[in-house]
């Protein structure tokens, strides 16, 4: 799936984006202002997609001088399920939280990052996670949390899943090597651990 684009699960059309955006916020807007959300998209296309959710009840209009100003009808049987699709990146996120919180070795950080973190995730992308494994944890005892925690996450999205593995000690010797925990530290999603306690680790020089 596209994390960034949650319903073109149901629906790869622009209703979808349109319909995204307008669950997110408890605000009206107009054609315009979708536009300026929705840049790959025209103008007119957007407007005709707005025009055919009013007539399905789902969208609220209103006639504000010239324009129209839209916003979603929360009232409606479909909005309790659009705004909840709307927001699966939090539930993931959420989820992936939780589930890593209860692992008998807990990473001592973790993230998610690469295009799910910059919300460029196709279908075909995997889904990058950083884990930092703690000192003195049985190697087969990590694997398995791994490898487990892989499989679910590939269920739960859809999407292959790519887990970058850094032991503790890597990275507070020579972490401020890697240019990928750069990446992690400036786009990163955290679910585990101190962004803090990653951001002091890049801080020092290597001896």
């Amino acid at each position: 799936m596209e994390l960034s684009r949650p319903l073109s699960t149901i629906t790869p059309t622009l209703d979808g984006d349109v319909l995204a955006v307008l669950a997110r916020q408890d605000a009206t807007f107009t054609t315009g202002a979708l536009h300026r959300v929705l840049t790959q998209y025209s103008e007119e296309g957007i407007r005709k997609v707005l025009q055919r959710l009013t007539r399905q009840g789902i969208v609220h209009s209103a006639r504000v001088g010239n324009a129209y100003s839209y916003r979603l009808n929360r009232d409606h049987l479909a909005a309790e399920h659009i705004i909840k699709l709307a927001d699966l990146m939090n539930i993931f996120l959420a989820r992936l939280t939780e589930r890593l919180g209860a692992w008998e070795f807990r990473p001592v950080y973790a993230a998610v990052f690469g295009s799910a973190a910059r919300g460029s995730m196709t279908m075909e992308s995997d889904l990058d996670l950083l884990l930092v494994r703690p000192k003195d944890v049985p190697d087969e005892l990590w694997a398995a949390q791994v490898d487990r925690l892989v499989e679910d996450v590939s269920r739960w999205i859809g999407n292959d899943v790519r887990p970058l593995q850094f032991a503790e000690a890597q990275i507070v010797t020579s972490g401020r090597e890697e240019p990928v925990l750069r990446d992690v530290l400036s786009e990163g999603l955290t679910v585990a651990g101190s962004r803090a306690w990653l951001s002091q680790q890049l801080r020092k020089r290597s001896t």
